[in-house]
C-alpha cells in the first residue's frame, strides 16, 4: 500500500468542489481505492456525535452546538480538516466523557464550514475509513487520542452471493423512495449512480430510519457481505412498516374523502332546497321539538321522543333509516296522547239517537244506556268490551256510529275478517323496511282521539297461520286490565287504550277463541221479525235507496202490504241487506222510467213487484198439509237466522236397514239412530209390533239435499216422523218442533229459539213443541212476536208424540 499523506486529499475528486456548489457530487470506484490506500494519523481530534453515525465515504451535515465541539472544528478547519468522529452512548449526556463514547468510529474530512443566524455552526463532514481509539490523551480544551485502523474484509467482487444482496438492496431502496412520499424522487438517481458496493451499502446503512445503537452495530460489524445482509434486514422491514403505513394512511384517506364529498353535497343540497322554498333537515327537526312542546304526554313520553330526536339529528339524512326514524317521530307527534273528546251524557238524546238509527235491539240499547249512566255518575270508568253476535244484516256495524254519535265520541271501524298476521295488530319493530305501526295504533292516530268508539268488525272470521295467531295479540287490545299499556312493535312504547270503547261484531260465538269470548261482554242482536222489517224498510231502507238514487218520496210509493209482500215472497234472512237489494231494483225501476220519460205507476201494487222482482221464489217455507204419515215439521238455525224443515221417513220391503240422507252430518245421523233405538225400545207402548222392524227397511230424508245440516236440535222431530209412520197416524195440524232428545227419553234444550220462532211465524205455524228448559228463551221475546202461537214444554218423549200424533190415520193407510 502506497504511503498517502492527508495533505494530498486535495488531489480526490471530492476535495475539488467549489464553496459555493448546491451538490456533493458521489464517491467514485477511484475515490475510494485512493481512500482506501490513505495512511491514518496516530492521533486525532476526536468529535462526539449526539443522534448519528457517520459511515465511510457518506457526506453529512452536523450542527457544532457545545464549546469544545466548536474549538476543535475551528482548529481543525485551520490545519489538516482530519478528525475522528464517534458516536455518543447516551445522547441526552452534554459533556461526554470517555466512557460515554464507542470506540469504534469513522476518520472524516471537514468540506465546508457554516455560521448559521442562530449563533450555531453547521459543518458538511465526509467519511473516509473506519479506526478505533487506543488512548484518549486530551479532554480540554477538546477531546485528541491515539486510534488505530478497523480492517474490513471484503467479499470477492465476482462473488454472486454478494452481488445478488447488492441487488436486493439496490432493489428495496427504489421502492423505499417510491413509497415514502418524504424521501424525494431524485434519491432514486442517486442510488443508480452509485458504482461502488461498499459504499452503496454505507449510503443506504447511513439513510435507514433505524436508532443510533443500530447504525452503531451496523458500521461495527467488519466483514461487508454480513454488514450487507444486515442492512437488507432492516430495508425489509422498514418496507414492510411503510406499506402498512400507506395502506392505513390510503384507507383514512379514503374515509375522509367520501365524507368530505358526501359534506359538500349535504351542503349543496341544503342550498338548493333553501332556494326552492323546501325545509331544510334542520329546519324539521326545530318544526318536530317546537310541535312536542304542545303535547299533553307524560315525562316517560316525552323523555324518549327526546332521546329519539337527539338520534334523528346526529344521523346522515341520505341513508334509510333516516326516513325510518323520521316517521317513527311523525307518529309520536300525531298519536294524541291523553287527548280526550268530552262525553255527552244527556241520556234522552242518546235515547233518540239509538231509535232513530235502528228499530229494535232493545237488549243492546239498554246496555249502552246503562253503559252511559254509570260513566255520568263516576266520571271515570274502563271502557266495556261489548260483543255484537247475531246473523248477518242486523245493524251490528252500523250501531257503532249511531253509539259514537249518542256519547259524543269519533268512530273508527277495523275490519279483522281472514286477518292472519298478528303484526297487522300489534305493529312491526321499526328495524324492518317498510314497518308500520299495528293498525288499533293507526286506527286511534285516525281518530284524533284517544276515546273513540272503535268497532272491531267481524272478529269470529279471525285467521291463523305461520305468521302468528292474531285472536291471541287481541287479548291484549280487550283486556280492561291490561290495555291501559298496549305495546305496541313499532311504537316501543306501551299506549292507554283504557278509554277506548270497543264493540266487536260476530256471527258465531262458536269460532271466538275461549280466552278472548271471555273478555268480553256478549249481547245476543237476533233477527227481526216480518213487522220489524217492513218498519225498517218504510222507515229507513226505502228513503236511503230513493236518495242514493236520486229520488224523492214523491216518485215512488211503497205501501205496507208491499213491503210485506217483498219481505216473504223476496228474502229469506235475519238481516235486511236482501230487503234493501230488493227495494233498491223497485227503485231503479223509477228512475229509468223517469230518465226516460216513460209514464209509470208511483204508487206500487203487487202486479208492479212481479214484474219487476219476478214470481215470489222463497214460499216454500209454508207449512204442507198433514195427509202424509212420516212427514213432520222442524225449526233449525242456520247463519241467516231460523228456517223450517221438513223430515220425511218412508217405509220399504226389506230387512230392517236405516239410511238417512239429506246431506246431514255427524250430529243429525245420531239423532236419527237414537230415535230409531228409542221406537223399538218402547215399541208396545207406541201400539207398534216388534215384527215391523225386521220386514220394512227405514228412509230418513231431509229434503234440499245440497244444503249441509246438522245439529241435535232435529231430534224430536225425527222421533215423531218415525212414530207417525209406523203408526200410519196423521201429525197435528200447524205443528213445528225443535229440541234434542236422548236414549232415556229426555228431551233436551236446544239453541237460537227467537230465530225459531220468526222462522215458525213466517211458516204459518200455530203450535211449537219445546223442552221445558226453553221457557226461558220464550219469557225474552217480546209479547208482539208471540202472538198466535201455542207453546208446548215438555220434558219426555212420550209427551212429544202425546201432543203430536193424533188419533186419526192417513189417507191410504198402509197395513204394516
Amino acid at each position: 500500500m502506497k504511503d498517502i499523506k492527508f495533505t494530498d486529499f486535495d488531489s480526490l475528486s471530492l476535495q475539488g468542489i467549489d464553496e459555493d456548489a448546491e451538490l456533493i457530487p458521489l464517491l467514485t470506484p477511484e475515490d475510494e481505492e485512493e481512500m482506501n490506500n490513505e495512511v491514518l494519523p496516530e492521533t486525532l481530534p476526536i468529535l462526539p456525535l449526539r443522534n448519528t453515525v457517520l459511515f465511510p465515504g457518506v457526506v453529512i451535515p452536523i450542527t457544532a452546538g457545545r464549546d469544545k465541539s466548536i474549538n476543535l472544528i475551528k482548529e481543525a478547519n485551520k490545519g489538516g480538516k482530519v478528525i475522528g468522529v464517534v458516536s455518543q452512548k447516551d445522547e441526552t449526556v452534554e459533556n461526554p466523557g470517555v466512557s460515554d463514547i464507542n470506540t469504534l468510529g469513522t476518520v472524516a474530512r471537514i468540506l465546508r464550514v457554516l455560521k448559521m443566524p442562530d449563533g450555531n455552526t453547521t459543518v458538511i463532514i465526509q467519511g473516509k475509513k473506519r479506526f478505533e481509539i487506543a488512548e484518549v490523551i486530551t479532554e480540554e480544551p477538546y477531546m485528541t487520542a491515539t486510534i488505530r485502523e478497523a480492517n474490513e474484509k471484503r467479499p470477492d467482487p465476482e462473488s454472486k452471493e454478494f452481488l445478488a444482496i447488492i441487488e436486493s438492496i439496490k432493489e428495496l431502496a427504489f421502492r423505499i423512495i417510491r413509497d415514502n412520499p418524504s424521501i424525494p424522487s431524485e434519491a432514486s438517481f442517486a442510488i443508480k449512480n452509485i458504482q461502488s458496493n461498499s459504499f452503496l451499502i454505507n449510503f443506504v446503512s447511513s439513510n435507514l430510519n433505524l436508532e443510533v445503537k443500530e447504525k452503531q452495530k451496523l458500521l461495527e460489524i467488519a466483514d461487508l457481505q454480513e454488514r450487507a445482509l444486515t442492512t437488507l434486514k432492516y430495508m425489509n422491514v422498514e418496507l414492510q412498516k411503510l406499506e402498512l403505513k400507506n395502506d392505513i394512511q390510503s384507507k383514512v384517506r379514503s374515509d375522509m374523502d367520501q365524507q368530505q364529498r358526501e359534506y359538500f353535497l349535504h351542503q349543496q343540497m341544503k342550498t338548493i332546497q333553501e332556494e326552492l322554498g323546501g325545509i331544510s333537515y334542520e329546519e324539521e327537526v326545530d318544526e318536530m321539538a317546537e310541535k312536542a312542546k304542545k303535547k299533553k304526554w307524560s315525562k316517560k313520553v316525552n323523555e324518549h321522543f327526546d332521546k329519539e330526536l337527539a338520534k334523528m339529528q346526529r344521523m346522515n339524512p341520505q341513508v334509510a333509516e333516516y326516513s325510518i326514524q323520521r316517521n317513527y317521530l311523525d307518529l309520536f307527534l300525531d298519536l294524541p296522547w291523553n287527548e280526550f273528546s268530552k262525553d255527552k251524557f244527556d241520556l234522552k238524546r242518546a235515547q233518540k239517537i239509538l231509535d232513530r238509527d235502528h228499530y229494535g235491539l232493545e237488549d243492546v240499547k239498554r246496555r249502552i244506556i246503562e253503559y252511559l249512566a254509570v260513566l255520568k255518575l263516576r266520571n271515570d270508568m274502563k271502557s266495556p268490551i261489548l260483543c255484537l253476535y247475531g246473523p248477518p244484516g242486523v245493524g251490528k256495524t252500523s250501531l257503532g256510529k249511531s253509539v259514537a254519535e249518542a256519547l259524543g265520541r269519533e268512530y273508527v271501524r277495523m275490519s279483522l275478517g281472514g286477518l292472519r298476521d298478528e303484526a297487522e295488530i300489534r305493529g312491526h319493530r321499526k328495524t324492518y323496511i317498510g314497518a308500520m305501526p299495528g293498525r288499533v295504533i293507526q286506527s286511534i292516530k285516525k281518530a284524533g282521539t284517544s276515546n273513540p268508539v272503535f268497532i272491531l268488525d267481524e272478529i269470529d272470521k279471525l285467521a291463523s297461520s305461520h305468521q302468528g295467531d292474531p285472536s291471541s295479540a287481541m287479548l291484549e287490545v280487550l283486556d280492561p286490565e291490561q290495555n291501559s299499556e298496549f305495546y305496541d312493535n313499532f311504537l316501543e312504547m306501551g299506549y292507554d287504550l283504557s278509554k277506548v270503547m270497543f264493540i266487536a261484531t260476530a256471527n258465531n260465538l262458536n269460532t271466538i277463541q275461549p280466552a278472548l269470548r271471555d273478555r268480553m261482554e256478549i249481547i245476543n242482536v237476533t233477527g227481526y221479525t216480518i213487522e220489524e222489517k217492513v218498519e225498517i224498510a218504510k222507515k229507513h231502507l226505502l228513503p236511503k235507496q230513493l236518495k242514493e238514487h236520486g229520488l224523492t218520496a214523491n216518485d215512488l210509493k211503497i205501501g205496507k202490504p208491499q213491503l210485506e209482500k217483498i219481505v216473504e215472497g223476496y228474502t229469506r234472512e235475519s238481516g235486511v241487506r236482501s230487503l234493501e237489494k230488493q227495494l233498491a231494483k223497485m227503485v231503479r225501476y223509477a228512475a229509468k222510467n223517469i230518465a226516460i220519460e216513460e209514464p209509470y205507476d208511483i204508487k206500487v201494487s203487487n202486479e208492479i213487484i212481479e214484474k219487476v222482482l219476478g214470481p215470489a221464489r222463497l214460499e216454500r217455507d209454508k207449512y204442507e198439509n198433514n195427509d202424509v204419515a212420516g212427514v213432520v215439521t222442524g225449526l233449525a238455525w242456520t247463519s241467516v237466522g231460523g228456517d223450517i224443515l221438513f223430515i220425511e221417513s218412508i217405509l220399504s220391503k226389506g230387512k230392517g236397514a236405516l239410511n238417512i240422507t239429506g246431506n246431514l252430518g255427524k250430529v243429525m245421523k245420531e239423532s236419527a239412530t237414537i230415535a230409531m233405538e228409542y221406537i223399538k225400545s218402547n215399541a208396545e207402548s207406541f201400539g207398534i209390533s216388534p215384527e215391523v222392524f225386521d220386514k220394512y227397511n227405514v228412509h230418513i230424508h231431509v229434503p234440499e239435499g245440497a244444503t249441509p245440516k246438522d245439529g241435535p236440535s232435529a231430534g224430536i222431530t225425527m222421533l215423531t216422523s218415525l212414530v207417525s209412520l209406523f203408526t200410519q197416524r196423521k201429525v197435528k195440524k200447524s205443528l213445528a218442533m225443535t229440541g234434542e232428545i236422548t236414549l232415556r227419553g229426555k228431551v233436551l234444550p236446544v239453541g237460537g229459539i227467537k230465530e225459531k220462532i220468526l222462522a215458525a211465524k213466517r211458516a204459518r205455524i200455530k203450535e211449537i213443541i219445546l223442552c221445558e228448559e226453553n221457557r226461558r228463551d220464550i219469557q225474552e221475546i217480546k209479547q208482539e212476536y208471540l202472538k198466535g202461537l201455542t207453546f208446548h214444554y215438555v220434558t219426555d218423549m212420550s209427551e212429544v208424540i202425546a201432543i203430536a200424533i193424533t188419533k186419526q190415520k192417513v189417507k191410504n193407510a198402509k197395513t204394516l
